[in-house]
């Protein structure tokens, strides 16, 4: 039998067999508060200091429910298109997990807040695929465990673990998919273009911070192969808690032919929750997947029904903000993009960082210059999304102000913002740590000028015999001996001068 580290070829995988895709994504809301009680939801907090009786599963400790937990809820059901229910409550789902300190999970099961949506993602090539959505729910997220001792950071071959309950009660929302078919070999692109375009969103209506880096975004995938004559479902794999928008595409594409070359060989797919491992963007086996039976779901005894009244809904929907996909067709409008240039735009995940950008100072033309074409190499030379890098619109605006006063060359700029992508500080003051600053004093520039003009007499004597292009050899050489922190264009003014 084939084993699970063997793989069929991607081409063969959709020569075989239909891909079908179910995708969970987790949100953690940024309200002040946990869910159920008034601790501060906040990341980053030293361990268990920011947990109470209710979070803990103390005896006697009541549950309130966050208002603004639900609100948001609702603006998110609304944002995804689907219906808002009139009448639903929280559930309990039972199961054992060590960073579960009440043994249950406060969650919706049958009664969703939303239900029944859709969200259409554009590809990689313009064109618009629909997801269809199945529910929008609220629950509480778990608390964390850290696995110490081994060498994967997993609890296989730890020698002990810590538990976090900070996490513990934290409101999350749950977004479930219907079934995706009919995706073909682009399936892994929409798994990728789903939750970028969910997250885009998410940023949007101001529920969310949606740090895939820090857990406040993260996907569970669900994966099935059918034969192509077949007429049910295959049996799904979950790989849970990818925490990056390319490492969804990659769980999934693997995933695929993984499960092929099982398949292929005779073998059968276990129903199972699995990890993906960053490193070799691979997948491993982690526990047998429940199904909801096997948690044991009864109505939450604590909490009362909640019951949005039709006037609340669309005073809500009304708050509303111009969604990510109007704002690209309003910038392709104003800026004159052409479908190319807004592709490339939304492809490196800069729309919002080259208008905040523009709305700091910027003209769209510069913006798009650093964010699409330098930053966004920086991003992949450090291996993460462009939005977390530590650079801000309000930064790059900064930068490009000071090249256009004459105070930075393009050259220096780079070097201000490598300083400020590696952490030194704003721009000023890695220009000021550095020495960075363009030489503006005439003397000094003419002193250069004139170093290079006597070390280069057959160029200067070209110069002053009308050839002015021969300038371009004394501006380099000029450029060069100030370490590039010389106006090019007065130094030329200088050397023209200095040969007429």
């Amino acid at each position: 039998m084939t084993s699970v580290h063997e793989l069929m070829d991607y081409a063969e995988v959709i020569e075989r067999f239909d891909p079908v895709l179910g995708l969970e994504v987790h949100v953690e809301l940024h309200t002040n508060t946990k869910m159920f009680c008034g601790c501060a939801n906040v990341f980053g907090g030293e361990p268990n200091t920011q947990v109470c009786p209710v979070c803990l599963g103390m005896p006697g400790a009541l549950p309130a429910l966050n208002g603004k937990a639900v609100e948001s809820a609702i603006r998110i059901g609304l944002a995804l298109n689907c219906e808002i229910a009139e009448w639903c409550r929280f559930a309990r789902k039972n199961y054992f997990y060590p960073d579960m300190p009440k043994n249950f999970q406060t969650s919706q099961y049958d009664e969703p807040i939303a239900f029944n949506g859709y969200l259409d993602v554009t590809l990689d090539d313009g064109s618009l695929f629909r997801v269809e959505i199945e529910r929008a729910h609220m629950e509480e997220d778990t608390g964390k465990s850290l696995h110490v001792g081994g060498a994967t950071g997993r609890i296989h071959g730890a020698e002990h673990s810590l538990l976090d309950y900070n996490r513990a009660g934290v409101p999350l929302i749950e977004i479930v998919t219907k079934p995706i078919t009919g995706t073909g070999e682009r399936a892994p692109e929409v798994a990728r273009a789903y939750v970028t375009a969910l997250r885009d969103l998410l940023k949007a209506l101001d529920v969310s911070d949606v740090r895939m880096d820090q857990g406040s975004l993260r996907c569970d995938a669900n994966v099935s192969l059918m034969a192509k004559d077949a007429t049910e479902f295959g049996t799904r794999t979950e790989t849970k808690n990818v925490n990056s928008l390319r490492s969804v595409e990659r769980a999934v594409r693997f995933e695929m032919t993984r499960q092929a070359a099982l398949l292929a060989s005779g073998g059968e797919i276990t129903q199972e929750t699995r990890h993906f491992d960053e490193s070799t963007g691979s997948t491993s086996s982690g526990r047998t997947k429940e199904t909801a039976e096997d948690y044991r779901y009864f109505p939450e005894p604590d909490l009362v029904p909640i019951a949005p009244s039709r006037e609340w809904v669309e005073e809500l929907r009304g708050t509303l903000p111009e969604l990510p996909w109007e704002r690209r067709k309003r910038v392709q409008q104003e800026w004159s993009l052409t479908d190319a240039e807004l592709r490339d735009l939304v492809n490196a995940g800069a729309v919002d960082l080259v208008t905040a950008t523009v709305d700091a100072g910027a003209t769209h033309a510069e913006a798009r210059s650093w964010w699409v074409a330098y930053l966004t190499k920086e991003a992949n030379a450090r291996g993460v999304e462009l939005a977390e890098l530590g650079i801000t619109p309000a930064q790059i605006a900064r930068v490009i102000a000071l090249v256009n006063s004459g105070e930075l060359t393009n050259k220096l700029a780079r070097e201000v913002v490598t300083g400020v992508l590696d952490g030194e500080g704003e721009p000023e003051a890695v220009i000021e740590a550095r020495g960075l600053k363009v030489v503006s004093d005439d003397s000094a520039l003419e002193k250069a000028v004139d170093e290079a003009l006597a070390a280069q007499p057959d160029v200067a004597a070209k110069i002053r015999d009308g050839k002015v292009a021969a300038a371009g050899a004394i501006v380099g050489a000029v450029m060069k001996a100030t370490k590039g922190q010389a106006d090019a264009k007065r130094v030329r003014e200088l050397i023209i001068a200095r040969c007429s």
